[in-house]
């Protein structure tokens, strides 16, 4: 019994203060690891992880997807968020920006996928496609999904030309074999 005392008291520390900061003053800067519309005109299509926010990037990321057509100015960045859900939005966010690459509040995001020239030119289509069809635009789940990796996970699977491997930490992302998706 002083053992499961002891875990509860660690999980509820953990979760009253483990965050290391506010999430509406984490950064969001880039972290300039994107490559820039204004210098180069290849297209682009990079998926990145950020260690998820507060107690929960210990052990999870959470993953966005970024294309950039031959020559356009911005990115269209398309990612999966919970909280959106809550207030009655799509969990599907689709945006576009000069930076996909900025921090997820306060963790620096790492390239999971980069792809230039010709082979993300060929791919984009079809990725803006997957996105158009993906079966959970309206749904999230933390566990076991669907959720912000199921999305690019999915995605993956129905462009395997892209060889996507999410990382372990990509928690969610088997949810994408879900038999519901091929319906």
């Amino acid at each position: 019994m002083g053992r499961l005392v002891s875990l509860i008291g660690v999980m509820v520390f953990c979760l009253a203060g483990c965050s290391n900061s506010d999430w509406r003053t984490a950064s969001r800067e880039p972290a300039g690891i994107a490559p820039s519309p204004d210098k180069v005109a290849d297209a682009v299509i990079e998926v990145y992880a950020a260690d998820a926010f507060s107690w929960r990037g210990w052990f999870a990321v959470h993953t966005w997807i970024a294309v950039k057509p031959e020559k356009a100015q911005e990115y269209t960045v398309y990612e999966v968020v919970g909280w959106r859900v809550r207030q009655g939005h799509p969990a599907l966010r689709t945006y576009s920006t000069k930076t996909p690459d900025r921090y997820w509040y306060g963790a620096r995001p790492e390239k999971v996928l980069s792809i230039q020239g010709e082979k993300a030119t060929a791919l984009i289509p079809k990725v803006t496609q997957a996105v158009a069809n993906y079966p959970w635009a309206n749904e999230y789940q933390v566990f076991p999904g669907p959720n912000s990796n199921t999305f690019p996970a999915w995605v993956g699977l129905q462009v395997p030309e892209l060889e996507l491997a999410l990382p372990f930490s990509a928690i969610g992302s088997g949810y994408a074999n879900n038999e519901e998706a091929s319906d």
